[in-house]
C-alpha cells in the first residue's frame, strides 16, 4: 500500500512537471530557453525527477506516520473504555450494596496503575533486554522526547500499553468482589502493573525469551499476556480470600448469590465488545490493511462464543441463562485475542464457539468442584479461555493470514509446543507470585473485610456511601 501510494504521488508530480514545461515552451518560446539556461546545474532534468521522487516519498511516509499515530491513539481510547465496561459488568453481577466499591476499584486501578506503569512497569516491559527476562531502562518514560519522530512515538506507544496494563489489573477485581479491603486492592493493583504483568509482557512482546524461541510464541493482542495473567492472579486472590459468606453450605453445596442488575451487566458486555476492536485491531500499532481481518475474526469469535455458551447452558439447565451467555461473548473475545491476526474467519468461529462451551463447564467446575468463589466468572473467562485461545493459535494459525502455520495448516507441532510452553510458564509465574503477594497483604494490612462489614456492604463500610440511596437496610450512622 505504501509503495502504490508512493508511485502514484511520483507519477502525479512528474505529470505536472512535464505539463508545465510544455505549456512554458508553447507560451514563452525562446523565454523557456532562457529559463533553462538560467537553471543551476543542480536542477538538471534527471535531478529534477529525483527531487520529485524524493518529495513524493517523503510525503507518503509522512501520511503513513500520521495515520499510524491517529490509529494507535484511537485504539488506546477504545481500550480505556473497557474500564467502564468491566465496572458495569462486575457491578451488575454482584449485589447492590457493593456497587460503589466496584466503581471505586475500577477507577483507582487505572489511576494508580497509570502512575506505576509510567514510573517502572513500562521500562520492565519494553526496556533493553536483560537475560531475556526483563527490561532494564526506559523508566519514567525516559525514551520519549519532543526532538524527533521516534521520541514522539514513545508517548503514543506508552498510552496504548498503559491501558492494557490497567485491563490486566482490573480483571482481578471481579473474582475478589464483595469481600476485599479497598486498601488491599490498591496495593495489589500497584504490584501487578509495576512488576508481575510487565515481566510477562517482556517475555512475549518486549524481546524476552518466549519471543526468541526457534519458533516464537504468538500472542498477538494478549490472550496470555493480559487476560491469562489477570485470570490466574484472580484465582490466587480468590483462593487466599475464601468464599463470600453464605456461598457454600455445610455439606459443600454451592448456593447462587445473584447479581442485582442484569441490564447493567449486559451494558458492560456490549461496551467491552465494542472496545475490543481497539484492543485487537489496535495491536497492529499501525494503520495497515490487516485491521479489517482482525476486526472480522474478533467479531465472529465473540458472536460464536455467545451462541456456544447459550446453547450449552440451555441444554444443561433447560433455560438460556443471560449471565452465562454474556460470559460466552467475553470468552470468545478473550480466546481470539491471541490469534486474531493469524487465523481465518472460519477458524475464529471455531475458536469462539469452543470458548463459549468451555466457559460454561469451567465456571461450574471452579465453583462446584474446586469451591473457589468467583462472582463474575473472571477466572474461567480470562484465565481458562485465555489459555485456550493461546493454544488455539498453534492449531489454527494459517500462513495465508498471518505468515505462520499451525498444526491444521501443515505446520506440525512446533508452534503448538511454543504456545504450550508459554501458557504453562505464565501460569506458574502468576500462581507463585500472586499467592505470595496476596498472602503478604493478608498478614500485613489485611486482605478481607470483617464479617460485619461484608454483611453491611462495602459501599457503607469502606466508602461511607450508598450506591442506591434509600434502598439499603443499613445506614452510615
Amino acid at each position: 500500500m505504501k509503495l502504490s501510494r508512493f508511485i502514484f504521488s511520483a507519477v502525479v508530480l512528474l505529470g505536472l512537471a512535464v505539463t508545465g514545461a510544455v505549456w512554458a515552451e508553447e507560451t514563452a518560446g525562446s523565454g523557456a530557453e532562457v529559463a533553462i539556461a538560467a537553471t543551476p546545474e543542480s536542477m538538471a532534468p534527471a535531478q529534477n525527477l529525483a527531487q520529485l521522487v524524493s518529495q513524493a516519498s517523503e510525503a507518503a511516509g509522512t501520511a503513513q506516520d500520521s495515520a499510524n499515530w491517529v490509529w494507535i491513539m484511537l485504539a488506546a481510547f477504545l481500550v480505556m473504555f473497557m474500564q467502564p465496561g468491566f465496572a458495569m459488568l462486575e457491578a451488575g453481577l454482584t449485589r447492590s450494596k457493593n456497587a460503589g466499591n466496584i466503581m471505586m476499584k475500577n477507577l483507582m486501578d487505572f489511576s494508580i496503575g497509570s502512575i506505576a506503569y509510567f514510573v517502572i512497569g513500562f521500562g520492565i516491559m519494553f526496556g533493553a533486554d536483560k537475560l531475556g527476562l526483563f527490561g532494564s531502562d526506559g523508566f519514567f518514560l525516559s525514551a520519549a522526547n519532543t526532538a524527533g519522530k521516534e521520541g514522539m512515538w514513545q508517548y503514543a506507544f506508552w498510552m496504548f500499553q498503559v491501558v492494557f496494563a490497567a485491563t490486566a489489573a482490573t480483571i482481578v477485581s471481579g473474582a475478589m468482589a464483595e469481600r476485599t479491603k479497598f486498601i488491599g486492592y490498591l496495593v495489589y493493583s500497584v504490584c501487578i502493573t509495576v512488576f508481575i504483568y510487565p515481566v510477562v509482557g517482556h517475555w512475549i512482546w518486549g524481546g524476552g525469551w518466549l519471543s526468541t524461541l526457534k519458533t516464537p510464541m504468538v500472542d498477538f493482542a494478549g490472550s496470555t499476556v493480559v487476560h491469562s495473567v489477570g485470570g490466574w492472579l484472580a484465582l490466587c486472590g480468590a483462593l487466599v480470600l475464601g468464599p463470600r459468606l453464605g456461598k457454600y453450605g455445610p455439606n459443600g453445596e454451592s448456593k447462587a448469590i445473584l447479581g442485582h442488575n442484569m441490564p447493567l451487566a449486559a451494558l458492560g458486555v456490549f461496551i467491552l465488545w465494542f472496545a475490543w476492536f481497539g484492543f485487537n485491531a489496535g495491536s497492529t500499532t499501525e494503520a495497515s490493511q490487516s485491521i479489517g481481518l482482525i476486526s472480522v475474526t474478533t467479531n465472529l469469535a465473540a458472536a460464536a462464543g455467545a451462541i456456544g455458551a447459550m446453547i450449552t447452558v440451555w441444554i444443561k439447565e433447560k433455560k438460556p441463562d443471560p449471565s452465562m451467555s454474556l460470559n460466552g461473548v467475553l470468552a470468545g473475545l478473550v480466546a481470539i485475542t491471541a490469534g486474531c491476526a493469524n487465523v481465518s474467519p472460519g477458524a475464529a468461529i471455531a475458536i469462539g464457539s469452543l470458548a463459549g462451551i468451555l466457559v460454561v463447564f469451567s465456571v461450574e467446575f471452579i465453583d462446584q468442584v474446586l469451591h473457589v468463589d468467583d462472582p463474575v466468572g473472571a477466572i474461567s473467562v480470562h484465565g481458562v479461555c485465555g489459555a485456550w485461545g493461546t493454544l488455539a493459535v498453534g492449531l489454527f494459525a494459517s500462513k495465508e493470514f498471518g505468515g505462520i502455520a499451525g498444526l491444521f495448516d501443515g505446520g506440525g507441532l512446533a508452534l503448538l509446543k511454543s504456545q504450550l510452553l508459554g501458557v504453562l510458564t505464565v501460569f506458574a509465574w502468576c500462581m507463585v507470585l500472586g499467592t505470595l503477594l496476596f498472602l503478604a497483604i493478608k498478614f500485613t494490612i489485611g486482605l478481607r473485610v470483617s464479617k460485619e462489614e461484608e454483611l453491611r456492604g462495602l459501599d457503607i463500610t469502606e466508602h461511607g456511601v450508598e450506591s442506591y440511596g434509600g434502598f439499603q437496610i443499613f445506614t452510615t450512622d
